[in-house]
């Protein structure tokens, strides 16, 4: 049975029946609930669908209770929400129900196990099970229940070890009318001389109870943007507890024997430690240093992504152990050069979720690891995911005009494309499944463009498929292109070629990427970085003769990614275009809402890409009177993307955000709820929504809601209205901001205004 697929409707009469009349009273019961499910719209009753509820009592056989159920299920309530409702309003004997009926049937997970011990020592007896909450323990020896205060606890200790305590014991594990019980285990006294060598407390020769590190984490080398695990393991009675450490700070968010870091960067360099713990001990594990360095690809699962049409996947693996990137770097040679930039911006365009096409999964985390690296050399960077053809072509206007008198400028785009008669095109998501030039935008139209700049260097990088489109004859007349010797086209792969990712775990890279990610910050002429990308790739057994990066260039100086800035005077129009671009990467200042029953709520703001951000909201004061609260986020307008499903979450993970990690908020130790907004660049208004605050009085029963709705403006590069057709040569500075009105704070890769 598929629990969280599961909706009211396909309750049996009996269980609606049953669980009906506990929710027919007026302490805990239909009210309280129809209060907590409005916390969705979808669910919010009406007054007049509340009256009918009510009336309900006038007849003989009529529950309120009952035609709640009914009103949920013709909203297609899942049977998981509505069990998250029942513990908000702590109706435990309702959730027992629901849970028994629906989720997992109990199960022991650890059994208790014999032990043999010497006179005076403490003896941990422990059992635990899985399945619905609110889960209770029982502990017997013999027929002879155990009622001290271990004996309704997972784990019983016998401490000190007494003649009286010798015998057979069992655990039951109560859920409701329903129980199961766990294995007998022996309790054996002996003299300090007479261990049983078959005795699980071997382990621990002085006593009973004991804890003993069996496996250490091991020091290790990680390329930025890979995953990080380390690895402990223990044998303790009672059973151990993990807390990680890094640099002597506790990681509250990793509390078991493994720790994991996806997309790692420099910031998580340095040394970790475990703490491993129990009731009566605690050791420390050595430390682990871990360094980060650039990214490679050694052992990985490979598969063939044609980012075009009739996408198919091919998989193929290795065992070639390669060798490590931090042995493989090249020292950077003396630069005896003298050029610099005026500026840099780069503009990242990474589209996976396509309505017509394969999706794809890789251009999330090239877009954010490339995006890091490329901050790192001081490059203003615009990180888009997931943009139409009318997005595209505005993005790409906007940055057009930031390209002035000696500045630098990248472009980076991955997802589908296809190249026909020497030109290439990148296919927005909105593409239809037969699409053509007139859907796509044409690179060297762009590249014509571009030319119009006086640039310093132009960088240009399609990591995409470069296959023939069938269903497109006609031959698009870019215009010639100019003698400027300042130009670098980049491409992931040969014409007429596919392009491939690379899966992991829990992210996936395309190749170009894990090459590129490797030598982008080296002080070499742009040339000769991407030359040694394609001599890497060239190496590599599962890229040769698969995929090859191309280049084609112009430039004649020997300009790199890693110049200085050094800043001169340029036209009124490009400084009105550099501060509108600025502006529109400025994130909200956080809220501080002060509702009327005295809790304050801080709204905060993180960023995740350009278009995608994070609010997280805290309760940072509540009157002492009031036992518990806590605050969520609805009504947000459609145009955005916003899962209700992981909305008002726990963890960022939870609220699908992959990528950006908790520490990148301020003060991660605070407890928050996570929401993650995307598509911010289809926003045509400024971004409302509601916050509501749902609370207990401690000498009430029923929960308080209070409401209110918030602005925070145009978040982001929502400013920039990117829905809204460009003309080729104008900037929205000049007629959709008064740029006189903005202080422009400096902006970093996760900033809290």
């Amino acid at each position: 049975m598929e629990e969280s697929n599961m909706t009211v409707g396909r309750l049996s009469e009996p269980v609606l029946h049953r669980l009906a009349q506990m929710l027919d009273n007026s302490k805990c019961g239909w009210r309280q609930l129809a209060s907590a499910v409005a916390e969705h719209s979808k669910f919010r009753c009406s007054e007049s669908e509340l009256t009918s509820c009510s009336l309900q009592v006038l007849s003989a056989a009529g529950s309120p209770g009952r035609t709640l159920l009914a009103l949920l299920a013709d909203r297609s309530c899942s049977l998981v929400f509505l069990l998250q409702c029942l513990k908000k309003i702590d109706h435990q004997e309702a959730m027992q129900h629901l849970a028994a009926t629906v989720l997992e049937p109990l199960r022991i997970t650890v059994q208790p196990q014999s032990q043999e011990a010497t006179l005076g020592v403490s003896v941990v007896l422990t059992c635990r099970a899985s399945g619905p909450p609110g889960l209770s323990y029982q502990w017997f020896r013999g027929k002879e229940e155990i009622l001290d205060e271990t004996g309704g606890t997972p784990e019983l200790v016998l401490c000190p070890l007494v003649p009286a305590h010798q015998g057979h014991y069992i655990c039951r594990v109560n859920h409701g009318e329903n129980c199961i019980f766990s294995q007998w285990a022996q309790v054996r006294l002996v003299h300090s001389a007479g261990f049983s060598q078959d005795c699980s407390s071997i382990l621990f020769p002085a006593s009973a109870s004991g804890l003993r590190i069996t496996f250490q984490p091991q020091s290790q080398a990680v390329s930025e943007g890979e995953t990080l695990l380390l690895q402990c393991d223990a044998e303790a009675n009672p059973p151990a507890q993990y807390q990680w450490y890094h640099n002597n700070v506790p990681l509250p968010q990793h509390k078991t024997r493994s720790l994991k870091i996806l997309c790692v960067t420099t910031e998580q360099r340095g040394q970790y430690k475990c703490k491993v713990f129990n009731l009566y001990h605690e050791l420390w594990t050595d430390p682990a240093t871990v360094s980060i360095g650039p990214s490679s690809i050694t052992e990985a699962s490979w598969v063939k992504v044609d980012r075009g049409r009739d996408s198919k996947e091919v998989r193929w693996s290795t065992i070639q152990v390669g060798t490590h990137p931090l042995q493989q770097m090249v020292n950077p040679t003396p630069s005896a050069k003298n050029f610099y930039a005026t500026g840099k911006v780069a503009l990242l365009i990474g589209n996976l979720n396509y309505f017509h096409h394969i999706q794809l999964c890789a251009p999330i985390s090239d877009v954010y690891e490339l995006t890091n690296l490329l901050r790192q050399m001081d490059f203003k960077v615009v990180s888009l995911l997931d943009l139409n053809w009318q997005e595209m072509n505005s993005a790409v206007t906007e940055f057009l005009l930031l390209l002035d008198k000696g500045v630098y400028g990248l472009f980076y785009f991955a997802g589908h494309g296809y190249e026909n008669y020497g030109n290439s095109f990148m296919v927005p998501i909105d593409a239809p499944s037969s699409y053509t030039s007139e859907h796509c935008l044409c690179v060297q139209n762009i590249l014509t463009r571009m030319q119009e700049k006086e640039t310093g260097l132009n960088v240009f990088l399609l990591d995409m498929c470069r296959k023939r489109n069938p269903n497109d004859d006609l031959i698009v007349q870019p215009g010639l292109l100019k003698v400027t010797a300042n130009i670098v086209f980049g491409y992931a792969t040969c014409a007429d070629a596919e392009a491939y990712e690379v899966k992991r775990e829990d992210v996936s890279n395309g190749i170009f990427i894990n090459f590129l990610k490797r030598r982008i910050c080296e002080d070499e002429k742009v040339t000769v970085m991407l030359d040694r990308v394609a001599e890497d790739m060239g190496r590599c057994e599962i890229t040769r003769g698969r995929q090859a990066l191309e280049l084609r260039s112009n430039l004649s100086d020997r300009r790199s990614l890693t110049d200085k800035i050094q800043t001169s005077e340029c036209s009124a129009s490009h400084s009105a275009c550099n501060l509108q671009w600025a502006v529109a990467h400025v994130l909200p200042k956080s809220h501080f809402i002060q509702f009327d029953c005295g809790v304050t709520v801080q709204l905060g703001f993180a960023a995740e890409f350009s278009n995608i951000m994070v609010i997280y909201t805290r309760i940072l004061e509540k009157p002492q009177e009031i036992v518990s609260c806590s605050a969520h986020l609805t009504d947000f307008p459609e145009n955005v993307d916003v899962d209700l499903k992981k909305s008002n979450q726990e963890t960022l993970l939870d609220a699908g955000g992959l990528l950006l990690v908790k520490e990148n908020i301020p003060s991660p130790e605070v407890p928050s709820l996570f929401t993650r907004i995307g598509s911010l660049q289809r926003l045509k208004r400024d971004l409302t929504f509601t916050i509501c605050l749902l609370y207990t009085y401690s000498n009430m029963d029923e929960e308080v809601q209070e409401s209110k709705a918030v602005s925070v403006g145009k978040p982001l590069v929502s400013k920039l209205n990117l829905y809204e057709p460009r003309s080729p040569h104008t900037c929205l500075a000049s007629s959709s901001l008064d740029l006189d009105t903005f202080d422009v704070p400096e902006c970093s890769p996760f900033p809290e205004a």
